[in-house]
């Protein structure tokens, strides 16, 4: 059976070069880091890597083996950034002034200057780095790839990714490290990058493949094309190991669908509806000129600038739990139905067919942990039965893959009311109850050693908060404690430094929250204030350190936590509780969050930036 790469492969080389855009999509990011990390230029590296996908799609059909498209794209960057680095050296006068963009021309010569003295910080701060060491760095921050990742693109192990990593920032101080993870953000291709590659591709002719035996006899190629969407895995997007498969079945029945989905007929991309980011919000805004430069950014925003939510199959069993993702499914692990009972169920959602699947119970039954994914395994950590009684250190590990539970290194501090974030495959208990006392306690967790150290305790000691990690940095939000019902404090942690800073306080004070990641924000999500349950979302982002109230969620729920779990670029928001009738009463519901400007997902529709709607016939 082939991987997604294969059969979009196959697409485009029987003639639907369109196709070839999702996988422009998906390794866009870690080509561009890539070819920065060779030639420190991010013009230089945005053109070599124009140029390779250009010269993969005429290369195509030389490809044998469709299932290692990754490695053989790495392969063509390295020897391009190498050719151009030789021609550079032929050159004697360096960089020509016919060769600036006429933008940086025009820009006002202070900022201009400006700009080239943190260009030149950060090259000085590559540059004392070993290339192996400058490549990791890179790939991270730049490409914004996991230490999974980048092990997978490079072709070592994650352990050696991590190590790189941790001598890398080691050698480097804080502050440079933060600028240059401020000057890659900056620097990021825009989604328009896959606009013009696709474009380009349309006009070039390569020679179709063979029939390919493994596709149903007597698909069209635009059938063909929707099997391939209702078919990939949950996880295509993301850079995925070398033999990821298909997943679910195509459902019984199909329709001619609406504006914004995927016809049957593949799509001409020549009529282009663009989507800028400059639009509104939806409401009393008189739309803006579209900017070319955004016309991928925002492909599934709705038209009310906040987010959409859509509601999802419930999980079987109604309860507060604790969820974590894995390759394109979500986990819902123990928690309790009515605050009294503990359970030890474990339930997968598919987000993909929109279907929950029993699996191994976990072996200690307990609410009020923490669960986290680390390199395809999920940890079940702590928890307790109520507050004040029969509080865990225990940690058990399950392997999705195996559907198996196995016991690990208890954490030294026994809580509950906790959470955990993970940062380059390193597991982050912080606060929560210890069965006497908020504690403001942060222990790290070695998987790999099966080994805890204690860390630099959290500034503010509390419960019922909620924590995500980005780019390398943990965000403590919301919560209650120390006399405060409930807070709005945010603080961040630094692993490497081992050091807090207090952030922008989130708008809306609450407990018992539950935040996600999508794209570099963190959304803050239900919770609640005394006895008030909050629908509430608010968005982060710890780049700018910037608060934006998003579409609520239609189901309000808190009291105990939610869960939410980010796979794809949408969140899943399950289970969790309300106030009905004086008492709490757990929910099954499940519903799902497409944040404003999501990117493409290859279970959603085609964009309509990719074409123009072909109506019924």
């Amino acid at each position: 059976m082939r991987t997604e790469d294969g059969y979009i492969i196959n697409k485009c080389l029987n003639g639907e070069p369109e196709a070839f855009g999702f996988l422009v999509d998906k390794y866009r990011s870690s080509i561009f880091a890539f070819a920065y990390s060779r030639l420190r230029n991010f013009h230089d590296a945005e053109d070599i890597a124009q140029e390779v996908f250009i010269k993969a799609y005429k290369k195509l059909r030389t490809l044998k083996q469709w299932d290692n498209f990754r490695a053989w794209l790495y392969s063509i960057t390295s020897n391009m950034c190498k050719d151009f680095l030789r021609s550079q050296e032929s050159r004697p006068d360096g960089e020509f002034v016919e060769d600036i963009e006429q933008e940086i021309l025009d820009r006002p010569s202070l900022d201009f200057y400006q700009e080239g003295l943190l260009r030149e910080s950060l090259h000085e701060v590559l540059d004392s780095l070993p290339a192996i060491y400058r490549e990791v760095l890179t790939l991270h921050y730049l490409g914004g790839m996991s230490t999974f990742e980048i092990a997978q693109f490079l072709g070592t192990s994650p352990a050696t990714i991590r190590q790189r990593l941790s001598r890398a920032r080691a050698k480097l101080k804080e502050e440079m490290i933060a600028m240059m993870n401020t000057t890659f953000q900056q620097h990021k291709l825009q989604p328009s990058f896959t606009f013009r590659i696709v474009e380009m591709v349309k006009q070039i002719k390569i020679q179709p493949a063979p029939h390919a035996p493994w596709l149903p006899f007597g698909l069209s190629a635009a059938t063909g094309i929707v099997f391939a969407v209702l078919m990939f895995s949950a996880h295509l997007i993301s850079l995925t190991p070398f033999g990821t498969l298909f997943g679910s079945p195509m459902p019984g029945e199909t329709k001619v669908m609406e504006e914004g989905e995927l016809p049957v007929d593949i799509l001409e991309i020549s009529e282009i509806s663009f989507l800028s980011s400059e639009q509104g919000n939806g409401k009393d805004s008189a739309p803006k000129r579209p900017n070319p430069q955004n016309a991928f950014a925002p492909l599934l925003a709705p038209s009310g600038g906040e987010g959409k939510w859509t509601k999802r199959a419930d999980m079987p069993k109604a309860r507060y739990c604790y969820t974590s993702a894995v390759n394109g499914k979500i986990y819902a692990i123990g928690g309790s139905p009515d605050n009294n009972a503990v359970l030890s169920t474990v339930e997968e959602y598919d987000p993909a067919a929109d279907k929950w699947t029993r699996k191994a119970d976990m072996p200690t039954a307990r609410a009020l942990l923490s669960t986290i994914a680390v390199n395809g395994k999920i940890y079940a950590i702590g928890g307790g039965v109520v507050i004040g009684i029969g509080i865990f250190s225990t940690v058990e590990e399950y392997d999705p893959v195996a559907d198996k539970w196995t016991k690990k290194t208890n954490m030294p501090t026994a809580r509950c009311l906790f959470c955990t974030s993970e940062v380059d495959g390193k597991i982050y208990a912080i606060g929560g109850w210890n069965g006497n006392n908020m504690i403001s306690t942060v222990e790290e967790y070695d998987p790999v050693a099966d080994k805890w150290t204690k860390k630099a305790d959290m500034p503010t000691a509390r419960i019922e908060f909620s924590t995500s990690a980005v780019n390398g940095r943990i965000y403590a939000i919301g919560g209650g404690g120390g006399g405060v019902f409930s807070s709005t404090v945010v603080e961040e942690y630094n692993p490497v430094a081992d050091k807090w800073t207090k952030k922008a306080d989130m708008p809306t004070a609450r407990r018992c929250l539950s935040t996600s990641v999508v794209d570099g924000r963190i959304y803050a999500i239900g919770g609640s204030d005394i006895n008030i349950v909050l629908s509430t979302v608010e968005e982060y982002d710890p780049v700018a350190d910037k608060w934006t109230k998003k579409s609520d969620m239609p189901t309000a729920r808190g009291l105990t936590f939610p869960s939410t779990s980010a796979v794809n670029g949408k969140i899943y928001a399950i289970g969790g509780f309300v106030l009905q009738g004086g008492g709490l009463v757990a929910l099954s519901t499940v519903e799902e969050y497409t944040p404003e400007g999501s990117a493409v997902s290859w279970q959603d529709k085609l964009p309509t930036t990719w074409g123009r709607l072909k109506r019924g016939n």
